[in-house]
């Protein structure tokens, strides 16, 4: 295999792990209300909406030079304004994915330690094994997380495989003939966080080398493969787990737990219990890699830190610093600034911003482009009217 398909499957494979994170074994608990079909149609509404918005975030970001991330891609479509907006939603919502990883990560590493070892580890020692060994990786760059995402992707794909394994026999076909489409709403703000990748996009423009084919590729076909993990996710638990009752959809839902945490006192597993830990490590470190290296890249474009030995080692601080604070002193109080953010802050990053970055470089700004994304002007504004209305969508739920 050549350097560029190589190049080529990592990319994807980043794409898919950036966008599967531990939130994927929620994912069942918020939409089981809705039931089986009403909940595909909202991931296949929402994979296509999101897929369109990080053809449009390419299309931007091919208008810019080499090593740009969106604060000078907001700033040169939208002016200092936009820059100024980019800036604190992107960094929020960064800083508040990263706490998220770090925290959940060194809560599954203790855990797992316990079971493995039966030694008591305390809680602030799991997240310095994901920064000191995994976040190495992110401050050697592009290609060193590339490899070590790959090590886990199949590490990630194999335990979902015997997952499915050990589940496919106990799925029952009247549980998933349930519908309740008034329900979907519950289901929105994780189902918005649950596709989202555009933050990789400017780092995968520089490490594709600018290849417009190969970087569309890897969008089309990394963000349809947690399409089809979701869907066959949905399958499986939603046919097993029933709605009601103990270890139900809506105890789950009321005291906190994952799909995978019911189906395991449902069935009683301990291989699976095993399986699902080894699947959220794997889930929250492919994330972690991702988040965090479009964050370090981010950071280093806002701050014009130059990737030098020194710059590197600054930005690992910026990076790492602030999330391993937050962790250890109160992280309850920042994840729950995560759910607030939620639908809000992504689809207003992802998908809104990008809408209106285009728009004006296109029709305004008359940028020359080696790629635009398809669908012309009745796509965008068909893309801005759900942006808008997931928004308001989100405000009236919050108020």
């Amino acid at each position: 295999m050549t350097n560029d398909k190589y190049r080529l499957l990592g990319g994807i494979l980043l794409v898919a792990g950036t966008t599967i994170g531990a939130g994927m074994l929620a994912l069942p608990i918020v939409t089981g209300f809705a039931g089986f079909i009403p909940s595909i149609v909202l991931f296949v509404i929402y994979w296509v909406f999101m897929t369109f918005t990080a053809l449009l975030m390419l299309e931007v970001n091919l208008w810019m030079g080499e090593h740009t991330n969106l604060i000078t891609m907001a700033k040169k479509t939208l002016g200092r304004g936009g820059q100024a907006i980019s800036w604190m939603i992107y960094l929020f919502l960064l800083y508040t994915l990263t706490t998220a990883y770090v925290a959940g990560g060194g809560h599954i590493i203790v855990d797992f330690a316990r079971q493995v070892t039966e030694w008591n580890l305390p809680s602030w020692i799991g997240p310095l094994p994901l920064l000191g060994i995994f976040g190495f990786f992110v401050y050697k760059g592009a290609r060193s997380v590339d490899y070590v995402n790959r090590i886990l992707m199949g590490g990630l794909v194999l335990t979902y495989v015997c997952m499915v394994f050990f589940l496919s026999s106990h799925i029952q076909p009247i549980l998933l003939k349930h519908q309740r489409w008034d329900a979907l709403w519950i289901a929105v703000p994780i189902v918005s966080t649950s596709f989202g990748f555009h933050i990789i996009i400017p780092t995968l423009t520089d490490y594709l080398k600018r290849d417009v084919k190969q970087i569309r590729n890897v969008i089309l076909i990394g963000g349809a493969i947690p399409l089809l993990i979701y869907v066959s996710w949905e399958l499986l638990t939603l046919g097993i787990i029933p709605l009601q009752g103990e270890n139900g959809l809506l105890m789950g839902y009321e005291k906190g737990l994952d799909g995978a945490t019911l189906m395991s006192q449902l069935l009683e597993h301990s291989e699976l219990s095993l399986l699902a830990r080894l699947f959220s490590l794997f889930a929250i470190l492919t994330s972690f890699l991702g988040v965090s290296l479009s964050l370090r890249d981010f950071l280093s474009d806002g701050l014009k830190i130059q990737k030098s030995n020194k710059g590197r080692f600054v930005l690992y601080l910026l990076t790492f610093i602030p999330p391993l604070l937050l962790t250890l002193t109160d992280p309850r109080a920042f994840l729950n600034a995560l759910e607030y953010a939620g639908a809000f802050g992504v689809v207003t990053l992802l998908g809104l911003i990008p809408i209106l970055m285009v728009w004006r470089g296109r029709y305004h700004l008359k940028l020359p482009s080696t790629f635009k994304a398809p669908g012309g002007k009745i796509a965008l504004i068909l893309a801005l009217l759900v942006s808008l209305g997931v928004i308001g969508m989100e405000i009236f739920n919050k108020v």
